[in-house]
């Protein structure tokens, strides 16, 4: 069976999301980045040099996240295309979905494309799925301090801070910066997503087609 969302096209600026097939599984993990931090609490298997094991640990997610979907709490991967090329990977995360209308997302991009204005590009297109076609009342995102393109993308797009958490991470417990958009918020910068082949994906996401 066809992973039923392959379809799915989110266009904003010069990007270009789809979600992630395993064919484009081979090239991402070669682009994955090594100053991206994985699930500190995700099993390391002995025998597998570390960058071996990231990549295990990058793969399985991808596959994880399809095998455990339902409309109530599902993680969308999306390849991320530029100039008809992947250059990294945008998740876009509900959990509870139905009920909280909340989105949360994580992002990388590979060394080589970074400072172009990308990740500014492919946030706002996973946003314009989120709250104009899935119905997002808010969307989340968390980064540490030190993580200044993320924070700075999250500005730039109207989040505000939400407060401060400490998470155990690969280099021991730190700060996480929360922040926050509103559908409201979102709405009223009036950013242009294309969104190409949702129909037959919305009963995946719990809606009803049109």
């Amino acid at each position: 069976m066809e992973w039923p969302l392959f379809d799915l096209r989110v266009k904003a600026g010069s990007v270009t999301l789809r979600p992630v097939t395993d064919a484009d599984l081979e090239v991402l993990v070669g682009l994955f980045p090594d100053d991206f931090d994985l699930d500190p609490r995700a099993e390391r298997f002995r025998g597998l040099d570390v960058r071996r094991d990231r990549r295990r640990l990058f793969a399985q997610g991808i596959w994880r996240s399809r095998g455990t979907w339902s409309p109530a709490s599902w993680c969308l991967d999306l390849a991320v295309e530029h100039d008809a090329r992947l250059v990294g990977l945008q998740s876009l995360e509900g959990d509870d979905f139905p009920v909280l209308r909340t989105v949360d997302s994580a992002s990388w991009l590979a060394p080589a494309v970074r400072g172009r204005g990308l990740g500014v590009a492919m946030r706002t297109a996973a946003l314009g799925l989120a709250f104009d076609h899935l119905g997002a009342v808010a969307a989340v995102s968390s980064a540490v301090p030190g993580n200044a393109a993320s924070l700075g993308v999250s500005r730039r797009l109207g989040y505000l801070d939400n407060g401060i958490s400490r998470s155990d991470s690969p280099h021991g417990v730190v700060e996480l910066r929360h922040l926050r958009l509103t559908a409201e918020g979102w709405r009223a910068a009036g950013h242009r997503v294309v969104v190409e082949g949702l129909e037959p994906c919305l009963p995946w996401f719990g809606l009803a087609p049109s």
